[in-house]
């Protein structure tokens, strides 16, 4: 009798449109109207985490006016795809694939986006023509990018794990192996948030595939040895993240110990959903000197966010990538960067490291700090952040 023959999996992407079944919305606005809210202080506002007020408008909002399927045509307007990746337990992986508009005899260089947490290809849905066209947007041909944005496994539109989640590493090698797939055996690569640190194994794990790699970050401040030799200004650093985590740390904590608890409410109440989500964005963006969210993002931009949560019900998920980042071992967080390396720092984001810290932790060649923009910066502000992105990767096209 003949040994049976294991083919290895043809990488197939097929062609993916968002579709939302009416009756799910229908579920939805039920819920919204149904809601049960909770007390609060008389002062509001906040200093204790949502602001009750600022979330009821926004409930009315969703559930009398709030068009999602306008919004998700728009999105629907991105060529999207999903593959299966992975081994020995494979995913199914939903990215936008969107070629770029060469000027004539150049060969774009390929860029992969990845997100964080709390979002999805979303962070990047305003971004991806500018990097496709820069032509079309005031700015060089020959700047143009092949564009690929995937969902981290577990949220967006990506297959949910459930066998263990994903951490930062794991991802990397999927990213390798899907632009190994599409094509690209040389490729930049970009991201913050979670994606900061996937764009950074990525450096590590493949620095024959990379000619550079940029983030927005350089993760949240942690000590290294005994902190002898650090300057004045990197210790000042990590002190004011150990601060940072003291007050505004929790949601964090929840993530990495016990995702799965509050999972149980979020996935089953959209207000908790949006609660949990609109505070970090409030919280995170560069929303003015009053924190008024309006001047980041309208309601319909917030609401697409949360409804991708919603819909594909992440919310559970998406949190447990916490858990697995924080099993990773020491020596991999210890690892140097010798890939060249950009940062661009924007000044409403959570922490800026010193550029002491990135020369230590990176091979730095390029430091920026645009002064607006959060930790979303390539929703917020991305035609600034497209700027950034082709100043930075210039030198590296031909490399």
């Amino acid at each position: 009798m003949a040994e049976p023959t294991t083919e290895p999996r043809r990488f197939d992407p097929q062609r993916f449109d968002l579709q939302t079944d009416p009756a799910a919305l229908d579920d939805l606005r039920r819920r919204l109207r149904a809601i049960r809210w909770p007390d609060r202080l008389d002062e509001g506002g906040w200093g204790l985490g949502a602001d009750i007020d600022y979330l009821r408008e926004l409930v009315r909002y969703w559930a009398e006016e709030f068009d999602w399927p306008a919004q998700e045509a728009a999105l629907n307007r991105l060529p999207h795809y999903r593959v299966t990746l992975g081994e020995p337990a494979p995913l199914s992986i939903h990215f936008v694939h969107a070629r770029a508009v060469a000027a004539p005899g150049l060969r774009p260089l390929p860029l992969v986006l990845t997100h964080g947490w709390p979002d999805s290809f979303w962070r990047y849905s305003k971004l991806i023509p500018l990097l496709t066209d820069p032509g079309a947007h005031g700015a060089d041909p020959a700047d143009a990018f092949d564009v690929v944005v995937p969902d981290l496994p577990g949220y967006g539109y990506s297959e949910r794990p459930t066998d263990r989640p994903r951490s930062s590493l794991d991802v990397a090698h999927l990213w390798a192996e899907l632009m190994a797939g599409l094509g690209y055996e040389r490729f930049g690569a970009s991201g913050g948030d979670m994606g900061s640190h996937v764009s950074r194994y990525l450096a590590l794990e493949y620095p024959e595939r990379m000619p550079a790699v940029h983030r927005t970050d350089a993760g949240v401040p942690r000590p290294l040895g005994d902190g002898a030799d650090l300057t004045a200004e990197e210790q000042r650093w990590i002190d004011d993240g150990a601060r940072w985590l003291a007050a505004e740390g929790a949601y964090g904590a929840i993530h990495r110990t016990k995702p799965q608890t509050a999972a149980v409410g979020l996935n089953d109440s959209p207000a908790g959903l949006a609660a949990w989500i609109v505070e970090k964005l409030r919280s995170w963006s560069d929303c003015g000197p009053d924190g008024d969210l309006a001047s980041a993002y309208s309601n319909d931009e917030i609401l697409t966010n949360v409804m991708i949560y919603w819909l594909t019900e992440t919310i559970g998920s998406s949190m447990r990538m916490y858990h697995a980042n924080a099993a990773l071992p020491p020596e991999q967080l210890a690892r140097r960067v010798e890939v060249p390396g950009g940062f661009s720092l924007f000044r409403g984001d959570i922490l800026t490291p010193p550029r002491a810290w990135l020369d230590r932790s990176a091979n730095t060649v390029r430091v920026t700090e645009p002064e607006r923009g959060g930790h979303f910066a390539a929703f917020e502000q991305p035609a600034r952040y497209a700027e950034e992105l082709r100043d930075f990767f210039r030198p590296y096209r031909a490399v």
